[in-house]
């Protein structure tokens, strides 16, 4: 079974993207394209995505908004060929009962605590329960709304798996030492053996040379 690989396309620029897309059209990995609120809301970001066609395509908007909101949102992305879209847990029951409603074919992915974030992090925005029990609260409500998928840290992939049965989608994703923006990381190999789905890769993988980058992923996962 080939390691899935949801490759981040952090960038506004649709000639970057367009390299990006063709030099990780590999056969030994199962590859996704992540696009988030930078490419989608540039000025010719919809338009590209909206001529993707035999890609898997994942749209990271984190939809975090009142019931009605969310689901007209939605709406508003049929014309795009999507596979995955996420939606921040936090929005309630409620909303994400509204979003997987209207959903179709398109698989609504919930959104745990961003990797960015740990423990000091959640206090200070008046969260009052440990990292861990966010979370676990937080699968529990996914797996009643029923959604398709859950991004989460890859250390709380385990845990998730206790209360949500579907697929387990983790960024934070590192081949080296550098964790940039995120806090709660973790190797690739390791994050698979912790019962990770899809990883989600950027910098890792399209800063410098792609096809380089995927040999170096693709001995580390063979080690």
């Amino acid at each position: 079974m080939k390691n899935k690989i949801f490759i981040a396309i952090d960038t506004k620029n649709i000639n970057r993207a367009r390299k990006i897309i063709a030099q990780s059209k590999l056969n030994n990995f199962k590859i996704g394209y992540k696009f988030g609120l930078e490419f989608f809301n540039s000025k010719y970001g919809r338009k590209f995505i909206s001529k993707m066609r035999s890609e898997i395509v994942f749209i990271d908007l984190k939809l975090h908004d009142i019931p009605n909101t969310m689901s007209s949102a939605l709406i508003s992305l049929k014309d795009l060929k999507i596979n995955y879209l996420t939606v921040h847990i936090s929005s309630g029951l409620k909303a994400l009962r509204e979003v997987k409603k209207v959903s179709g074919k398109i698989k609504i992915v919930g959104v745990t605590t961003l990797t960015s974030l740990d423990t000091q992090d959640l206090k200070s925005l008046g969260y009052k329960k440990p990292l861990s029990e966010m979370v676990k609260q937080q699968s529990k409500l996914a797996q009643k709304a029923n959604l398709d998928g859950i991004v989460c840290s890859p250390h709380e992939v385990k845990l998730v798996k206790k209360f949500f049965s579907k697929e387990i989608i983790t960024p934070g994703i590192r081949t080296n030492s550098k964790i940039n923006d995120q806090k709660r990381v973790m190797t690739p190999k390791a994050a698979f053996k912790q019962g990770s789905d899809w990883l989600v890769i950027g910098r890792d993988l399209t800063k410098g040379n792609i096809k380089k980058n995927f040999k170096r992923l693709s001995d580390h996962l063979n080690q």
